[in-house]
């Protein structure tokens, strides 16, 4: 931690296998840990953004999908579910550490289109000011190539 304490912005970047266990669900200990090391961060002054994936792993495991290969619409349906749960779950998280939480979801045309980029940076931007973290995801439910391909 201390080498990080020079940084004013620190991202980090959460893959959904370190997040969801797929026969059990949200690793909420560990989500916890690092909630923990979030707030000292913030406590030290660095503004934290937290890239988080596990949307539809998390969503497989509450809508009982199991490892099968899922068409679109189920991955979006998986999206869905497993999002508002992961919001829930990040915003508790941090709420135990006073930290407000703030969902972000992008998608693909959000970067690549310059109006959309710059309203999600203002609002990533406006939440560091206002002292919540902001945690981004790619909107699954609305994603079709990326989920696909990515």
């Amino acid at each position: 931690m201390a080498m990080l304490s020079a940084y004013r912005r620190i991202t980090v970047k959460i893959g959904s296998a370190l997040l969801v266990d797929r026969k059990t669900g949200l690793k909420r200990g560990w989500l916890a840990a690092l909630v923990a090391d979030i707030a000292r961060l913030k406590a030290g002054g660095a503004d934290v953004v937290v890239v988080s994936s596990g949307a539809i792993a998390l969503g497989r495991t509450i809508l009982g999908l199991g490892r099968r290969q899922l068409k679109l619409e189920e991955s979006q349906a998986a999206a869905a579910a497993g999002q508002i749960a992961l919001a829930q779950a990040w915003s508790e998280e941090l709420a135990r550490h006073a930290i407000t939480a703030g969902q972000v979801l992008v998608t693909l045309g959000d970067t690549e289109e310059r109006r959309r980029y710059l309203n999600a940076r203002a609002t990533i931007g406006t939440l560091l000011k206002l002292g919540a973290v902001p945690v981004v995801n790619e909107n699954d439910t609305v994603a079709t190539t990326e989920i696909r391909y990515g």
